[in-house]
């Protein structure tokens, strides 16, 4: 079954949906970490908590089950978390780790893509 237009458009668009929700989830988790590890300010709690808020709610978008939805936003939240590992903590991601994302989004595919009755 070939995908239509319309079909990868929509799949980019979750693709990004949940690319968006990652970075959320990971600058609300950042924030704090850096006001406890790292001497920062205690007020760096309010926009951690805004990000937070809006990455459970970002998660409601979804139409899939809950499970299957938190299952496919895993995979992408691993590629989102090692771009994060080099561009804001300057690491390169070694052979390992990209060999590790694209095995999870191998799997993001297959359960996002699997025919549904």
């Amino acid at each position: 079954m070939a995908l239509s237009l319309n079909g990868i458009t929509q799949i980019a668009v979750t693709f990004l949906l949940f690319a968006l929700t990652a970075v959320l989830e990971i600058v609300g988790c950042y924030l704090p970490w850096l006001w406890l590890r790292q001497g920062g300010s205690v007020w760096l709690l309010l926009p951690a908590a805004v990000c937070l808020a809006l990455f459970a709610w970002l998660l409601t978008l979804h139409p899939d089950a809950a499970g299957r939805t938190y299952a496919i936003y895993g995979g992408i939240y691993i590629v989102v978390a090692l771009l994060w590992l080099w561009w804001v903590d300057g690491i390169k991601p070694s052979g390992w780790d990209v060999t590790g994302a694209i095995v999870a989004l191998i799997g993001v595919a297959i359960i996002a893509l699997a025919p549904r009755a």
